[in-house]
């Protein structure tokens, strides 16, 4: 499944954490990804900024309503250029959340869970990966 994308696209993540410091990551069932783990997250629209994006798709997903947001990556997501795809992806730490998560767009999550950041699933979606190896490195941007 090759796209015409011919220029790279913005997507937004968000690693929200609860009180006892785990970080919420869903199975994703839809085609880009599917089978992996990812934070939720979805692309950057037009006349929309990156922080209103981030709280806009956490709840489209989740049914979570995050706040206080902290930027903690830029990544270049490039291992899809054989699909065509290619992401710079924006990840953002949420200082706050309200609610329980929830399968708010069925078609395409299977399960949300909350994880230890040091003992993930697998396989990770290739812009998790990237945004929990910068947050855990305490980099915003890792140039590779």
């Amino acid at each position: 499944m090759k796209t015409n994308q011919t220029r790279p696209l913005v997507g937004v993540g968000v690693m929200v954490k609860n009180s006892q410091q785990q970080i919420l990551i869903g199975l994703r069932k839809s085609l880009y990804g599917k089978g992996t783990w990812s934070f939720p997250g979805g692309h950057l629209e037009f006349g929309e900024t990156m922080t209103e994006a981030a709280i806009r798709e956490t709840e489209e997903e989740t049914g979570l309503v995050v706040s206080n947001l902290e930027l903690v990556s830029l990544a270049d997501e490039m291992g899809s250029l054989d699909k065509g795809k290619h992401y710079v992806n924006v990840g953002f730490l949420a200082h706050s959340s309200s609610g329980e998560p929830q399968i708010a767009e069925p078609e395409k999550w299977e399960k949300w869970d909350w994880f230890d950041i040091h003992n993930l699933p697998s396989p990770l979606f290739e812009a998790t990966d990237l945004m929990i190896q910068n947050y855990l490195n305490k980099n915003i941007y890792l140039n590779r």
